[in-house]
Formats: structure tokens, C-alpha cells, sequence
């Protein structure tokens, strides 16, 4: 009952963060998720949390969405997805620029990890840096950022902190900041998950057994998906207490604390 306990703790807490940056559960809860299951495993239970956690949170704030962000940031994010989630098997033949051991923890810096840790720290300088935090990118440029955010959510599943980066300098609200945020999280999601599924079919029974899922398996998922929710709902509920600076802030700081765990190779 531990591990329960500990996934529900994690997945509660990540779920309401998550609302308020747009990203932040998948990063928390997989290496919570690895403690109890072999990694690829680990990667699919995430999966199926972060899944249904978008889709429950559409309902919650999808309304708030605004629609020509979620056109011109979420259909490039969309497509680029499928051709992030499609070259990971490629990327992850590129092999390891550095391991180490922390302790009982086991870290390992890859090429991937490397990039994206660095675009994301050099993202969070605009929002941590006074003189920076004034920008705006026009959004005559959300193309770009929603094929750098759903390409690299498909190749290693970390499409949230570029996403938010780039909405959060757009100069909206905080209720379509949060809104648009679900839309384009859930359609990444399904994207990226529709092509580990046929990669994993095109590879036959090796891959499959990889996340072949036993009743224990299910209802630590399951936990997580609960708890996931709750937070949901107790992160909507303080929402109109919540200003756009403190969002900002967040972001900002949890774009920090992402960007230094995949440099370090910690997560």
C-alpha cells in the first residue's frame, strides 16, 4: 500500500502545479512511477495518466481555451508529435553522453536529453529575468513553437515546458493560458500514444510485453489517475486566486527545475 500511497501523493500534488504551469505531471510522476516499474513500463503508466488527467481537465477549463492559439499552436504541435514520437526509437540507439550514480539513483545524460534541457533553461531566462519578462512573441510565430513543443513531446514526452514558454509570452489571460493549455496537452497526447501503440504492434510480442500490465500494475495507474483528478479539481477551485504573475513565476521556476533534471541526466 506504500506505493499507493506514494503515487497518489505525487500525482496529487503534480496535477494541481500542472494546471497552473500546463506541464509538470508527466515529468514528476515518471520517476515516481520508475521506483515500482521497469522504465518503459514506467513511461506507459505516465502516459496513461497524463492522458486521462488532459482529457478530464478539458472538461474542467477547455472552455477557457483560446481557439486561434489552439489552431496555431496545437495543429503544428499535433503533426510534429507524430514525427517526434515516430523517430524515438532512432534517438534512442544515439547512446549516452554521460552516467553516473547519485546515491541509490542512476543518472544518465543523452544527446536529447542535452537539447531540450538546454532550449527549456534558456526559455526560462524571459521569465525569471526582469528584463526579459516584458517580451512578447508574436503570434505570427506559433508555428514554430508548436512544432518545437509537439516534436520534441512525441520524441521524449517533455512537450509542456516549451509549450507553456512560448503561450505564455503571448499576452493572454490566465483562464486561456490554463484552458489552451489542456486542449493542446490532450492533442499531443493522443498523438504521440497512437504511434507508440503501432510501433509497438509493428514490432510484434518483444515490445508489447514491455508494458503488459498485471491487476497490480492497473490499480497503481489507476491511483495515479485518481489522484490526478482531485488535484485537478482543488487547482481550478483556487484558479481565480491565482494571478498571472504567480503563474509566470511558476512557470518560470519549474522551467528551471526541468531543464537542470534533464542536464543532469536526473530525470
Amino acid at each position: 500500500m506504500l506505493s499507493h500511497l506514494i503515487i497518489a501523493v505525487a500525482a496529487l500534488g503534480a496535477s494541481t502545479l500542472t494546471l497552473y504551469s500546463g506541464f509538470g505531471l508527466g515529468t514528476l510522476l515518471l520517476p515516481v512511477f520508475a521506483l515500482f516499474y521497469p522504465v518503459e513500463t514506467a513511461v506507459a503508466a505516465t502516459a496513461v495518466v497524463h492522458l486521462a488527467n488532459n482529457i478530464f481537465k478539458i472538461g474542467l477549463v477547455g472552455k477557457m481555451a483560446d481557439r486561434s492559439l489552439v489552431l496555431g499552436f496545437g495543429l503544428p504541435a499535433l503533426l510534429a508529435a507524430f514525427a517526434g514520437a515516430a523517430l524515438l526509437g532512432l534517438v534512442a540507439g544515439l547512446g549516452t553522453v554521460t552516467s553516473y550514480q547519485l546515491g541509490a539513483l542512476e543518472a544518465t545524460v543523452t544527446p536529447i536529453k542535452l537539447l531540450m534541457g538546454l532550449l527549456i533553461l534558456a526559455f526560462s531566462l524571459f521569465e525569471l529575468l526582469p528584463g526579459l519578462r516584458q517580451i512578447r512573441f508574436d503570434r505570427r510565430h506559433l508555428t514554430i513553437g508548436g512544432l518545437l513543443s509537439g516534436f520534441f513531446g512525441g520524441l521524449s514526452g517533455h512537450q509542456g515546458a516549451l509549450r507553456s514558454a512560448f503561450l505564455v509570452k503571448t499576452g493572454v489571460d490566465r483562464e486561456a493560458f490554463v484552458g489552451t493549455n489542456a486542449v493542446i496537452a490532450f492533442m499531443v497526447d493522443v498523438a504521440r500514444l497512437l504511434t507508440y501503440g503501432t510501433i509497438f504492434v509493428l514490432a510484434g510480442r518483444a515490445a508489447t510485453d514491455m508494458v503488459a500490465w498485471t491487476p497490480a500494475d492497473g490499480s497503481l495507474v489507476f491511483t495515479g489517475i485518481a489522484a490526478a483528478f482531485i488535484g485537478a479539481v482543488v487547482g481550478k477551485r483556487l484558479l481565480p486566486k491565482v494571478t498571472m504573475a504567480t503563474i509566470r513565476t511558476l512557470t518560470g521556476t519549474l522551467l528551471v527545475l526541468v531543464a537542470l533534471g534533464l542536464i543532469s541526466g536526473l530525470i
